[in-house]
């Protein structure tokens, strides 16, 4: 057991620390880049692979479906309280 944690250690204390400002990485495994000068270009130029502007829409269609679907469940309930109360009422 405390070999597992030792090597666990060695390696977490070996491990490079992340800059907050990388865009080209390998999910914080540190690799070795090959071509500096081309990613330096993507830095500089922008680059992003993932467009935002499509995952902001995917977020805003999603709230809104869960407003509706909570909408939707709103009344639902409502109109089973009130078709409830009045059955209640007939007897």
């Amino acid at each position: 057991m405390t070999t597992v944690m030792i090597q666990w250690l060695s390696t977490v204390l070996r491990r490079p620390t992340l800059r907050p400002g990388r865009r080209v990485h390998s999910h914080g495994r540190p690799t070795r880049t090959v071509n500096s000068q081309f990613v330096s270009f993507l830095q500089r130029s922008g680059f992003r692979r993932v467009n935002p502007d499509r995952y902001e829409r995917s977020l805003r269609r999603r709230r809104l479906a869960l407003a509706v679907f909570g909408w939707a469940a709103a009344l639902g309930l409502t109109w089973v309280v009130v078709e409830s109360a009045k059955a209640l009422s007939m007897f």
